[in-house]
Parts: structure tokens; C-alpha cells; sequence
């Protein structure tokens, strides 16, 4: 693991600014995978939609499970809406919020990186 401290001025490092998508985000993607994978295997139980409390039930607690996992994200209302439509379980939704949600953190953090490097530059300049 890398050193993110510079020792002598105790201030962060932004080049060794590592992103790694840690163990709850591996655990929210494999989770998301093993819900849309069992909703389109047996999609005959979960085909109605809203009507069908099996999907029901499982939708409930990907919500709930992702929104602790991964704290509330906006990418979950639609996969969440989208799949009382009937059909809509053949999309594996949970899985793309998932990605999602991971894409716009990776992007976030090098938003933030870039900008801990541009203040430090101007710091540095003055």
C-alpha cells in the first residue's frame, strides 16, 4: 500500500491518491449480479411485475440492502420503479445502478484529486 502522507511537511500526497472500490462496493456488485441473475432464471415468479410479491419482496431488499451497503443513491429509484413494470426483470438493473454508482465515485474522486492538486499548485505559487 502506498504512503499518502508526505512524512516531512505532514500534508497528503495528491499523486499517490489511490481509488480502490473497497469491499462494500464488491459486495453490493456481486449481490446486485445474484439478484438479476435469479430474477431472469426464474423469471416465471417474478414476470408480473407489481404483482408479483416474490418481486416484491426481492426489490424491498435490494433496495434496503444497497441503500446500507452503498449509502442512498439516486441511480437506485429507477432500477427500484423500473422493475414493478412486467418484463422489466430481464434487465439486469440492479446490477447497471450498482456500476453506476460506482463509475460516478471513480469520476468524484478524480474530481477532488484534481482539485486537492490545482489548490496545492496555487498554494505552492504564492
Amino acid at each position: 500500500m502506498r504512503d499518502n502522507v508526505d512524512r516531512g511537511a505532514g500534508r497528503m500526497n495528491p499523486d499517490t491518491i489511490t481509488i480502490s472500490p473497497g469491499p462494500r462496493m464488491r459486495i453490493a456488485l456481486l449481490l446486485a449480479i445474484v439478484a438479476d441473475t435469479f430474477q431472469i432464471v426464474f423469471s416465471p415468479l417474478f414476470f408480473e411485475g407489481a404483482a408479483s410479491p416474490a418481486d416484491d419482496i426481492l426489490d424491498f431488499c435490494m433496495a434496503g440492502v444497497l441503500s446500507y451497503l452503498l449509502g442512498w443513491n439516486w441511480e437506485f429509484l429507477p432500477s427500484f420503479l423500473a422493475k414493478l413494470v412486467p418484463g422489466a426483470d430481464l434487465v439486469p438493473l440492479w446490477t447497471l445502478a450498482v456500476a453506476n454508482v460506482y463509475r460516478r465515485s471513480k469520476r468524484l474522486a478524480v474530481t477532488v484529486e484534481g482539485s486537492v492538486g490545482n489548490a496545492t499548485e496555487r498554494h505552492a505559487r504564492s
